[in-house]
């Protein structure tokens, strides 16, 4: 008897180690984020509720994620389950289909949950649901020090004249007017440029600029960069903020460094208290001296008022994934990482306010990522974010990024930039 329960137990665990599924997982991560310990332990709460999976995670964090998705997807080789930007950023994702289409997947009722704007296929780059935002994503959002203005005798800035009127008595005191950390290029256009666009030519333009009706070089375009010009030539924003890495600027913001600094609305987790150390960038104490606004008004703007913002990053799964156990396993993930209490525990940590509409308001949520909800709706008026427009070729947004940095590094100017991004425009057409 006792050799037959050991050989049924033997049985047992080999069934059970044979019924074991494995998912490769590409995830977006950065460790030294406020949140990073929430996140991991989200992903460790799903391992031990589900012992029938086993993941595979591999964590990049910024270009070398963007870097290793692309030689992933160029070698045939994708994770099951990965990280999706709905526009260029992810634009061999959406463009080669490489992704399943999570309208069909998931279906129109656990759907249903979300908000429209989310499950709208049209606002990402391939015209299906590659990947399931978890926010809708402003780009550009003023991260502003009131006290820092305040408290030097400055109102805090509402018009282009405020800030450049601020230059001399913030520069007296070592403090720069506007941080906006370029090293990587692509926050000058997708935090900045893309809004200061949006103001100046307005989506039209662009539209306009694929239906062959006009050029990069036209005069609006050029006036566009002109202000991205003025704000280096005024002061306001450093030269030498080209030198600074993405990573780096919240913990500069923090010192006061800068009274403001430009990013997305999903930095707000930067500065909240991090679980593991019990320390903040910015304590909740403070955070009731910074405020959240729209970039001030421009000189000549045409659009007051408007802000970039696209639907958010989210979770995708590999087209490659046939019907059976792994396809199985991979939906059962994603439906867990977009369920209400793992997007109330990242609504928590400052990462975004959830799409997913049945969320409820973390308690304790600190001040700063509680001044979200407001923000939005003070600011409904949108325009694009560059680098995810639908139909523009990711070599043209990279030109703008590269454009922006020159303005800064004032190795070009408006005129020579703008040829720039025409000459990659009509490259992309060949």
């Amino acid at each position: 008897m006792k050799k037959v329960i050991i050989a049924l137990m033997m049985v047992a665990v080999t069934f059970g180690a044979m019924a074991q599924v494995s998912l490769n997982v590409l995830n977006y991560q950065q460790a030294d984020q406020a949140g990073y310990q929430e996140d991991v332990q989200i992903w460790q709460d799903f391992q031990t509720q589900n012992p029938d999976i086993k993941l595979n995670m591999e964590v990049l964090f910024n270009d070398p994620y963007h870097q290793k998705l692309q030689a992933y997807a160029a070698a045939g080789t994708l994770p099951d389950v990965f990280y999706v930007w709905p526009g260029a950023r992810s634009a061999v994702i959406h463009e080669k289909h490489l992704a399943k289409d999570l309208t069909k997947l998931l279906g129109t009722e656990y759907l249903s949950h979300f908000t429209g704007a989310a499950t709208n296929p049209k606002n990402e780059l391939g015209g299906y649901l590659a990947e399931l935002p978890q926010s809708f994503t402003y780009t550009s959002v003023m991260y502003v020090n009131k006290k820092a203005f305040t408290d030097n005798g400055l109102k805090v800035p509402t018009t282009y004249a405020d800030l450049r009127a601020a230059v001399p008595r913030l520069k007296a005191k070592g403090i720069a007017v506007m941080m906006l950390p370029n090293k990587d290029g692509w926050p000058g256009q997708s935090c900045f440029f893309s809004t200061v666009a949006g103001r100046m030519v307005g989506d039209k333009f662009f539209n306009d600029v694929l239906a062959g009706k006009a050029k990069f070089t036209d005069k609006p375009f050029v006036d566009a960069l002109k202000v991205v010009e003025n704000f280096y030539k005024d002061g306001i924003i450093q030269r030498t903020d080209n030198a600074i890495g993405y990573g780096e600027g919240p913990g500069l913001f923090a010192q006061g460094k800068a009274a403001i600094i430009l990013d997305g609305d999903w930095r707000t987790g930067a500065y909240i208290t991090d679980k593991a150390s019990g320390k903040a960038l910015i304590s909740p104490d403070d955070q009731h001296n910074y405020a959240l606004m729209n970039l001030v008004a421009l000189p000549g703007e045409k659009f007051p008022g408007v802000a970039s913002a696209v639907a958010g990053t989210g979770w995708a799964i590999a087209d490659s994934l046939q019907a059976g156990p792994k396809l199985d396993a991979a939906v059962k993930l994603i439906k867990y990482l977009y369920s209400p209490e793992v997007q109330a525990i990242r609504w928590g940590t400052g990462a975004y306010v959830p799409t997913r509409t049945d969320v409820k308001p973390p308690a304790g949520l600190e001040p700063l990522p509680s001044l979200l909800p407001a923000f939005y709706a003070e600011n409904s008026k949108t325009c694009y974010v560059i680098d995810g427009i639908n139909g523009l070729d990711p070599t043209v947004a990279t030109a703008i990024n590269n454009g922006i940095v020159d303005i800064g590094n004032n190795a070009k100017d408006a005129v020579q930039v703008a040829k720039d991004v025409e000459a990659a425009f009509e490259a992309a057409k060949k």
